[in-house]
């Protein structure tokens, strides 16, 4: 099994990094420039590519092989990262992203989602039901230790790291990981289905992806799940930017700090799930500590005027992460093989539409709701999740 975890832990590393960058790194540097929280949640905006991953995941599924697209995406991303290495950060009033910069973190975003599909065919393929687990732990972690880098390590680290420097290292990073992807043993044997003669009608396939038992009900948990606790920390690092907090020491605390603690959730997930603990029951009862993690950050955050506590918080919620991901997969495994990709992608596609479109109008609900009304309407949110469990279908138990 090492084998196969290796080679996928370095390979959702390094696509955590675009994550990183823009949901971490790119924020503050807006905000410190003085835009609006409504004008900093819209640059979520460059996250669209990974909206529309349902658009490439049947060709992925269908033709050519994991290793073939691994390589040439990743390769890509090198690719556009150098390129942002010889462009300005900031325009000529230094408020917002110049639009040639703007382009390429969109294409960056674009070939990083083209390598998620890539990445997550040969996980549901790779992995038998055993290894889903670790399997997930492995994946999780990687992603968000490849955030957590990209996002507090590089606000710790700006002022002595240029944009010149910092883009150079990251192509750097992906022509690496992308030689990893095109010579690993275990994604080398993996097989390659045959190309279907007759490809699916785009009617055809939605239908055939919804017929797939447990998948509506999948795609509802997915889109509602971390609505509340993804709105909510999207603004906390801004609103202790706001109370006077540097940014290194933001970096420290709600970046690296908030990471390893998710890290650490999602690392227990993973031993809990290995040691038979299943997918629905586990959520259950971790959803309620969220809601609680959630609720006391908040009180500190208004109440005492810090950030320095989110241990808990994190650590739940990259449990719960772990957990969810874990399910989605196995959903995904009871659809034919042929689909089993575009399925996985359906759901991960869903799963970003909602920590996306709160994260996009977090900043505006602020704006105008007030921070502490905005609050109380996230923690509404996290509870929702928590009544859905109710209506689990018996395929996913």
């Amino acid at each position: 099994m090492r084998g196969k975890l290796l080679p996928l832990a370095g390979l959702y590393l390094v696509q955590g990094l675009p994550y990183g960058l823009q949901s971490g790194l790119l924020p503050v540097l807006l905000r410190a420039r003085g835009l609006s929280l409504t004008r900093v949640g819209l640059a979520r905006a460059l996250y669209a590519p990974w909206l529309f991953k349902l658009v490439w995941a049947p060709l992925v599924d269908t033709w050519g092989s994991p290793r073939g697209w691994l390589a040439l995406s990743t390769a890509a991303l090198g690719l556009v990262c150098g390129l942002l290495a010889t462009l300005p950060p900031a325009g000529a009033g230094g408020a917002a992203l110049p639009v040639p910069v703007a382009a390429l973190l969109l294409l960056l975003n674009l070939a990083a989602a083209v390598q998620d599909v890539a990445l997550d065919m040969l996980a549901v393929r790779l992995l038998e039901p055993a290894e889903l687990g670790p399997g997930n732990t492995v994946q999780v972690v990687a992603y968000k230790l490849g955030a957590a880098l990209a996002s507090g390590g590089l606000l710790a680290l700006l002022p002595a790291l240029s944009w010149t420097l910092l883009f150079l290292l990251l192509a750097a990073t992906y022509w690496l990981a992308a030689a990893l992807a095109w010579v690993a043993p275990a994604l080398r044997k993996l097989p390659v289905p045959p190309p279907s003669a007759n490809p699916r009608p785009s009617l055809r396939l939605q239908q055939d992806l919804l017929a797939v038992p447990g998948t509506l009900w999948t795609a509802g948990f997915v889109l509602t799940y971390k609505l509340g606790e993804q709105g909510a920390s999207g603004l906390f690092p801004l609103l202790l930017l706001d109370s006077g907090i540097s940014t290194p020491e933001l970096g420290l605390w709600n970046g690296v700090g908030a990471v390893l603690c998710s890290i650490a959730g999602s690392s227990l997930g993973g031993v809990l799930l290995a040691r038979r603990w299943q997918p629905l029951p586990l959520l259950r009862s971790v959803l309620w500590f969220r809601l609680g993690g959630l609720t006391y950050q908040t009180a500190l955050l208004f109440q005492l005027n810090t950030g320095r506590s989110l241990g808990s918080w994190h650590l739940l919620g990259g449990l719960v992460t772990t957990t969810t991901f874990t399910m989605m997969m196995r959903c995904s495994q009871l659809a034919p093989s042929a689909l089993q990709a575009t399925h996985y992608s359906l759901l991960a596609t869903l799963e970003l539409l909602g920590k996306l479109l709160v994260g996009t109008l977090a900043g505006a609900l602020a704006d105008s709701l007030g921070p502490c009304l905005c609050f109380s309407l996230f923690l509404a949110l996290s509870a929702t999740p928590m009544l859905y469990l109710g209506f689990a279908p018996s395929a996913l138990a």
